[in-house]
């Protein structure tokens, strides 16, 4: 049974898996769906439609607009904020009226990838997936897609290292970089050409 503070306001048709918590002053609109023990921090909003999946941390003032994706396990910081429309307009030329605020053929969608962790204060683009174990730095601005492992930093967002699943940063990207790499928990990968891959070979093999 999912907790659900009082002053949280849960459209129609919003659905929660067993063990999922939502805290105070949350919004989350209709057609939502959230896994298993998810947590849904303060002062959040979840737009129509959206996707989580099991075990996701949702921290305080993130903003999830429609068309994002969240796979299981899955990390994003306080005050992270989603786009979905890379020109938006408030009216249409004419100034007459208002645009609608439901997905047209403009509205781009986010895939963020299982495993992996938003750090507070990023700014999320639109048309891009964030990859598997991914780790995307503080205050971050991204705007192209993240591969699989891959810590990045800055605005806009650059690729810097490989993060291991534990979350420790195990290599430093340098030109031409390929081989095996283990890092301090036990875990093993192959990088070939910035493409990180898990391996069955445990770190302490590697030398």
């Amino acid at each position: 049974m999912a907790r659900i503070h009082p002053t949280a306001i849960i459209e129609d048709g919003v659905t929660f898996g067993e063990g999922t918590s939502v805290w105070d002053n949350v919004h989350i609109r209709h057609g939502a769906s959230l896994g298993d023990e998810c947590i849904v921090g303060e002062k959040t909003y979840i737009a129509y439609d959206v996707k989580i999946g099991n075990r996701v941390k949702i921290n305080a003032m993130v903003y999830i607009c429609a068309e994002v994706t969240i796979e299981d396990g899955v990390m994003i910081s306080a005050s992270t904020t989603f786009t979905n429309d890379r020109f938006p307009r408030a009216t249409f030329p004419d100034l007459k009226s208002l645009r609608p605020s439901e997905p047209d053929e403009h509205t781009l969608a986010t895939l963020v990838r299982e495993g992996s962790t938003i750090g507070a204060g990023c700014i999320i683009g639109n048309d891009l997936e964030i990859g598997r174990w991914a780790m995307v730095g503080m205050g971050s601005v991204v705007t192209k897609s993240v591969p699989d492992f891959h810590l990045v930093l800055g605005s806009p967002a650059r690729s810097i290292g490989a993060v291991c699943k534990c979350g420790l940063l195990f290599h430093k990207f340098v030109d031409g970089d390929n081989g095996k790499y283990g890092c301090e928990c036990g875990l093993a990968y192959e990088i070939a050409e910035r493409k990180v891959r898990e391996t069955e070979v445990y770190a302490a093999t590697i030398s």
